[in-house]
């Protein structure tokens, strides 16, 4: 199987983009990126960022989210959360080794909290997805776990105890009730509950005051910080703060409160006597940037006067410095990580940085038996505390890293001009200007990669031996393909469903949602919001929202609804969208084709045309792509990736003969890659652009990812950007033309069985059997990327499959 990866240079209009860079002040602008771990250290995100840590980094399980530094300051133990395995492990702050794993496999698990005792002879644990608190005793850098402390109670089903904290005698254990929305008080000598009592929504952390007397929690759904009597478990205020609230950390120097409010870019300084807000320390990069930034974790220096905050978001750690006038704090600048920190810590001296890092460099080219999860390995840097000149340094290169430059004021876009030249591009790059195309239908399907259906296209960058599902069983995609453009560089933004459709509806994916899905997905939480609730919801909503704000009409199909397979009928729960959702479209569900869903949308459309009142934007979710791998009985891989083929071939052969042809794109990205192989990049996947502008029969190997197609879509309808992900998303002007090309397209019909169904015997039945696919982040995406390779195998008529 082939493991060479191309070199992706971002070409726009004949010029690098380090050339189009040089004249604004950018620095650090690679010319060329190739995505995932770099062999010298370091890293590029889907989303085309940079990643160059400081400092040495150590690495670690995937998914490092909660750390504890012995009272002695010698030892740095960390919690992992990763999909398959989740581990305790020490880490020897004077080595900067790893000197022991613990690990832990579904159903056992681990979560957030850590917290040593007093004498730092134990260490306590959050095992969230069991119910119970893991106890260890510490000697010498050696955990050696002893009983648990099972929560249990007749009145409270599912605790899922996040983060914990210690009474200062280490007889008191409070724990944060992630899906109970409670907080409890464990009494350590006898292990049970003193008292469980209502607070916000998602309750994250816990924090207790030096005397041990007031507890705050931070209530990551709702906007708010719960402040508790220890004495007698009294909520005594609810303090208003910004958007899903996480991470909490006193000031050693006044005992002011301070919270990281991760969808408001902000950190919320709370009077720690009146318990009111006093100020609000901004943490977005440049003035008037949307949300993005994502702070998760604060910690202070001895003095109180600097306070260090992750920016999982931006990859950064943000330098506050507390000393100015009235005391109020100010970004003196940044530090570049590795992808998505979660966690800082300071050395007793202060002179040394400790940033965990949750998705590490990347995870890089997929074989069909890995897990996408499991392949991006956290990481543990050590950075020494920088002077003025090099924290000056530090923040240019994140400046650079995060193409922040091309968002402000419109940077690079205003200086690009595709093939047009700058003349009547239909995707406008300036105010008041206005697009030839009119309508966009933005097409949302489920889980494959580049490789999987497009290996086998000999123009682009794919490799034939991973192409499951190539040309025989796609014979539209591979049209059309070839007939507009072909992507060979494009990119998810998300590892699965979960991230994958909240990031192609609201352009991020927050923090509640990074840290729940691997949870959800390896069966260690069970219960609360996926996708479409109000606990993933960023502080601009969906882009439908966008839309109606904007003026610009919209419909939707399937995309976040509910089926009602009694009913035959559609509902979704996501606030003012019911109005503009076709109820006899069905949502997610295997006893609907694609087909079926395509003749529902095409009724509609038939009658907005001859209306004259066809809707600005529509979403049309096709999800029967996903497959229900080889179930027993149910249509095998190849029928259904045959039936989304001709699903989507149909609804582009109707818009081509249509009226409305001339002015519509129509924009085809799946959620999520799949957890398939690519030989590239795991993230990289299949996306079309389907319009009489971008019918060229190209191929266009600018690197884009999913925000390019979203921040495409914003500027062909006037709409402003969400997150600073669409906004310094390189849009996908290279993909389009001002020369059209207004020939219609005809859809080309199946050429493998459409009623083909999987036997008793097919590959892995049985494992696809227990899938579950009541949702479509609900199934192990490993597992069925497996079920599906070993049907392909066996099934494709590729011959460099039949080994």
């Amino acid at each position: 199987m082939k493991r060479k990866r191309k070199k992706i240079v971002m070409i726009i209009a004949g010029f690098t983009l380090s050339s189009l860079l040089a004249g604004i002040g950018a620095v650090n602008a690679a010319s060329s990126l190739i995505v995932g771990p770099q062999a010298d250290g370091t890293g590029v995100t889907p989303h085309g960022w940079t990643l160059t840590p400081a400092g040495k980094g150590v690495t670690l399980n995937p998914f490092p989210i909660g750390g504890a530094i012995s009272p002695d300051r010698r030892y740095l133990v960390v919690s992992t959360s990763g999909w398959g395995t989740q581990s305790l492990q020490v880490v020897g702050l004077p080595s900067q080794k790893v000197i022991q794993t613990i690990s832990y496999k579904s159903p056992e698990s681990l979560y957030l909290g850590l917290v040593f005792s007093p004498d730092g002879r134990k260490l306590y644990a959050s095992a969230a997805g069991n119910n119970k608190i893991r106890v260890f005793n510490f000697n010498q850098g050696i955990l050696s776990e002893q009983q648990s402390v099972n929560m249990s109670d007749p009145n409270h089903s599912n605790f899922y105890p996040q983060g914990i904290s210690l009474s200062p005698d280490g007889k008191y254990l409070y724990t944060a009730n992630n899906l109970d929305n409670t907080v409890s008080c464990l009494d350590l000598t006898n292990g049970k509950i003193v008292a469980s009592v209502p607070v916000g929504r998602y309750p994250y952390m816990t924090l207790l005051s030096p005397d041990g007397k007031m507890l705050y929690v931070s209530n990551w759904e709702d906007h708010s910080i719960s402040a508790l009597r220890t004495g007698d478990m009294a909520v005594t205020k609810v303090i208003p703060v910004g958007m899903h609230p996480n991470a909490l950390a006193l000031n050693p120097r006044d005992g002011n409160l301070y919270v990281a409010d991760s969808d408001s870019d902000k950190i919320s300084v709370i009077d720690g006597n009146k318990l009111y807000v006093t100020q609000n320390i901004s943490l977005a990069p440049y003035v008037d940037a949307p949300a993005g930034s994502i702070p998760d974790a604060l910690t202070f220096s001895r003095d109180g006067n600097t306070l260090y905050v992750a920016n999982a978001g931006n990859n950064d750690i943000a330098v506050i410095d507390l000393r100015g006038r009235y005391g109020k704090g100010t970004v003196k600048g940044l530090i570049p990580t590795a992808w998505y920190p979660t966690g800082v810590f300071l050395s007793d001296d202060d002179k040394q940085i400790m940033v965990l890092s949750a998705k590490g460099l990347g995870a890089g080219p997929e074989s069909s038996r890995q897990n996408i999860g499991d392949m991006m390995m956290g990481t543990l840097s050590f950075i020494n505390a920088p002077d003025q000149v090099q924290l000056e340094a530090y923040t240019r290169q994140v400046k650079g890293n995060n193409q922040l430059y091309a968002a402000a004021s419109g940077g690079w876009i205003n200086r690009i001009f595709g093939r047009t030249n700058g003349k009547g591009s239909p995707i406008p790059r300036f105010s008041g200007e206005r697009s030839p195309i009119k309508h966009v239908i933005y097409v949302i399907k489920e889980n494959q990669t580049y490789d999987q259906i497009f290996g086998d296209i000999k123009k682009g960058n794919g490799d034939p031996n991973l192409a499951i599902f190539g040309g025989k069983i796609t014979p539209n995609l591979h049209k059309l393909a070839n007939q507009f453009v072909l992507l060979d560089n494009y990119y998810s933004n998300a590892e699965v469903s979960e991230q994958g459709h909240v990031w192609v509806s609201q352009a991020e994916a927050n923090d509640f949602t990074e840290k729940s899905w691997m949870q959800h997905y390896s069966g260690r939480r069970n219960g609360g919001d996926w996708h479409y609730g109000e606990a993933t919801r960023v502080s601009q909503g969906y882009i439908w929202d966008n839309a109606l704000r904007s003026g610009v009409s919209i419909r939707n199909y399937g995309e976040s609804v509910n089926f009602h397979a009694g009913t035959g009928l559609s509902s979704t729960n996501v606030p003012g969208l019911g109005q503009y959702t076709d109820a006899r479209y069905p949502g997610w569900s295997f006893n609907a084709s694609d087909i079926e869903r395509v003749n529902e949308w095409a009724r509609e459309y038939s009658q907005f045309e001859q209306k004259g009142n066809l809707p600005q934007f529509e979403t049309v979710y096709l999800p029967n792509d996903h497959t229900e791998g080889t179930r027993s009985g149910r249509p095998t891989p190849q029928a259904y990736l045959a039936q989304n083929d001709y699903a989507l071939g149909k609804l582009v052969e109707i818009v081509s003969h249509s009226k409305n042809w001339k002015d519509t794109a129509i924009f085809v990205t799946e959620d999520d890659s799949g957890n398939g192989a690519d030989h590239v990049d795991s993230h990289r996947e299949e996306g079309l652009v389907i319009s009489p502008y971008t019918q060229a029969h190209q191929v266009d190997s600018t690197f884009y990812d999913q925000m390019s197609m979203y921040r495409s879509i914003e500027m062909i309808l006037g709409l402003k950007p969400m997150t600073q992900y669409d906004a310094s998303a390189i849009p996908m002007l290279n993909a389009f033309t001002n020369q059209p090309n207004f020939s219609p397209y005809t859809a080309e019909k199946p050429t493998y069985p459409l009623n083909a169904t999987n036997g008793k015997n097919a590959p892995m039945s049985s494992s696809s059997a227990k899938l579950d696919f009541s949702r479509p982040d609900a199934a192990d995406e490993e597992t069925l990327s497996h079920a599906l390779w070993e049907s392909a195998k066996k099934n494709q008529p590729y011959p460099s499959l039949n080994r």
